[in-house]
């Protein structure tokens, strides 16, 4: 290592100009390790140092927060009730799932520099990249309205009734302001109120599972021992279907610049993403962990009760409260103070994802509240409009939330293809792009993912669209929806044949890569 890097602090803001959209130079944190001087960095990572990772923990975090958003929630609450323990072993491996898509999306950040929507920007065609745009923004907003109403329930219960839906919806749409107040304060306060959110969730729903008490051989047995019925084939198309969300396979590529590496030395992008991948990883046991609380506090309560298919989110504490109501601190209110902070930390992380798709797609130049506060109306005046017509309807509520989860089971497609070909090019990625093992397990993980998500709009269609006319449109669209999926997977295996703007320059910076190297 060169002495200059020695005399410099293991955390420090980086100076540098940088052609950067996710963040600023100003905003970026610079990591120069203390306890490697004797690791040429060019070639090899330094070695592991536990002071190091928790300067790279953080970003893994707000991504995990996806896996517990009031969407998930539900589906959590629905499997345990109507499916008992016998999901749960599918909620595991959709987690692990997640979690390679997450991984293959940080490691596209790190060692690009750019992220999946500034790539795509760069490599497809105007009219197909703003298709993808489209469809980003329209999953993000359906994501959105699902994590406001989630919030807003939230608040009515804790007030006990007294705020309203739409009430509590407009001051969810406040958080706005907290997420800007926070992020002139710097990333690593932002990412410290996230973690404050994560621990609100773990606790409430502990102390939930504390109170229930489910049964521990059931949750072992449910984890262990696969099993699946057409009767509960619904609930597992639902857990697979929730854990990546679109919006969130974009955010993570960006999260990972907030950390200035070197990446003209190999040894400093392996090191980085070493540390990210140990941090995922345990970001997503968390969230995993908790899945499993809510999953089985509904299980013990509920399985095999006349009431397991009419629990949602609007009546979910009600129905605790009922079955396990009294003790030191009423159940409803840990509900409660538990889908609030899940619902309030996956909006902001929602109005950050949004600075990063839009700001990515049409490299708009925009200051940070201007790009938030438009983001934000985006979801949150369709949300007021949803709110004040589903206000005094849980039946109402519950189809709207079917309808929002296909429209992002829709857009699954226009993130995970993007990303697999991307990192799957010596073009974009250099020495970092995924090898032919990876490469096939990633593609059959998206494969798996779409087919369930196909099945479940397949199911949902032919039960909703009624009438020729209707028919007839769907069927458009159908056709025109897996036209467009072709022609992804058609530029993934062609990708070579065609100019990449970016081509001569990461060629060249490639054979410096190498010839350094030497």
């Amino acid at each position: 290592m060169h002495p200059q890097e020695q005399e410099q602090p293991l955390l420090v803001d980086s100076e540098e100009e940088q052609q950067d959209t996710a963040y600023d130079s100003s905003d970026k944190i610079l990591i120069i390790g203390v306890d490697d001087a004797d690791v040429d960095s060019w070639t090899r990572a330094p070695p592991f140092s536990w002071r190091k990772l928790w300067l790279f923990t953080g970003p893994g975090f707000l991504m995990s927060i996806a896996f517990l958003d009031p969407g998930n929630l539900e589906g959590d609450l629905q499997a345990g009730a109507i499916a008992g323990y016998s999901l749960l072993w599918l909620l595991m491996c959709a987690t692990a799932m997640g979690l390679l898509v997450q991984l293959l999306a940080a490691r596209l950040g790190v060692a690009t520099g750019r992220h999946l929507a500034e790539l795509c920007r760069e490599e497809y065609p105007r009219w197909a990249r703003m298709v993808l745009w489209v469809m980003a923004e329209l999953a993000l907003i359906g994501s959105d309205i699902q994590e406001v109403i989630g919030s807003a329930i939230a608040i009515t219960i804790l007030s006990n009734g007294s705020i309203p839906l739409w009430a509590g919806v407009i001051i969810t749409a406040l958080d706005c302001f907290i997420f800007l107040l926070l992020e002139n304060y710097g990333v690593r306060k932002l990412e410290a109120f996230f973690a404050v959110l994560i621990a609100t969730m773990a606790v409430s729903f502990a102390w939930m599972f504390g109170e229930t008490k489910p049964s521990g051989t059931d949750l072992l047995l449910g984890i262990l021992v696969p099993k699946l019925s057409s009767r509960t084939i619904k609930q597992a198309v639902g857990v697979v279907g929730c854990v990546i969300m679109p919006h969130n396979v974009f955010l993570h590529s960006a999260l990972v610049q907030s950390r200035q590496i070197d990446r003209s030395k190999k040894g400093r992008v392996q090191e980085a993403l070493n540390y990210y991948s140990i941090e995922s990883t345990v970001a997503l046991i968390v969230s995993f962990i908790i899945n499993i609380f809510v999953t089985t506090v509904f299980a013990k309560g509920f399985y095999g009760t006349e009431i397991a298919n009419g629990i949602g989110l609007v009546n979910a504490g009600q129905y605790l409260q009922e079955k396990y109501g009294g003790g030191f601190f009423p159940i409803l209110y840990i509900w409660g103070i538990g889908l609030l902070a899940a619902g309030q930390s996956s909006t902001i992380t929602g109005t950050y994802a949004g600075q990063f798709i839009m700001g990515g797609f049409l490299n708009l130049k925009l200051k940070k509240w201007v790009r938030a506060l438009i983001t934000r109306s985006c979801a949150i005046i369709p949300t007021i409009i949803v709110a004040l017509v589903f206000d005094t309807s849980e039946d109402s509520l519950d189809i709207l939330n079917e309808w929002l989860n296909v429209l992002q089971s829709i857009q699954i497609p226009f993130a995970l293809i993007p990303l697999l070909y991307l990192v799957s090019k010596e073009q974009i990625m250099g020495t970092f792009r995924i090898g032919p093992v990876l490469k096939i397990v990633a593609w059959l993980v998206a494969a798996l993912v779409i087919v369930i998500n196909g099945y479940l709009l397949l199911e949902f269609f032919s039960a909703e669209v009624n009438g020729a006319v209707l028919g007839t449109v769907m069927c458009i669209f159908t056709a025109a929806y897996v036209a467009f999926i072709l022609y992804l997977v058609s530029q993934a295996i062609t990708f070579s044949s065609w100019r990449n703007p970016l081509q001569p320059k990461m060629i060249m910076d490639a054979q410096n890569c190498r010839m350094n190297l030497q």
